[in-house]
């Protein structure tokens, strides 16, 4: 059996926390992040992007930008509004959310861009 790898995460260092599933891996480059988003939109859920200050990402509310992208099937159009939530809040946390409308709950969620402490 091979070692398990132990990941180094306190919450006296926001810098340190995992958040979501990816971020166990390596970072996700944006072609990897555009195949996420191809695979939200295939499966028909609804794109949202959120965004929160790292030091609250555990105990709060995540922020929404705008509104969920309901229907929204064009992949550089949600590319570009997680971009543009990034840019207007540049040291926060970004994420990715698809909606899953049938079940009524989040088919995946994704940190796609993180914030740095101020």
């Amino acid at each position: 059996m091979s070692e398990m790898q132990d990941y180094k995460s306190s919450l006296s260092d926001s810098g340190s926390r995992k958040f979501e599933t990816f971020s166990y891996l390596p970072p996700m480059d944006a072609a990897k992040i555009r195949r996420q988003v191809e695979y939200i939109v295939s499966r028909g859920w609804n794109p949202a992007v959120e965004h929160t200050e790292p030091e609250n990402a555990f105990d709060h509310y995540w922020y929404m930008w705008k509104l969920p992208m309901f229907g929204e099937t064009d992949v550089d159009a949600i590319l570009a509004e997680a971009e543009a939530c990034h840019k207007a809040h540049p040291h926060n946390h970004v994420r990715l959310v698809g909606y899953d409308n049938l079940k009524q709950s989040q088919g995946a969620a994704m940190v796609i861009y993180r914030g740095s402490a101020v």
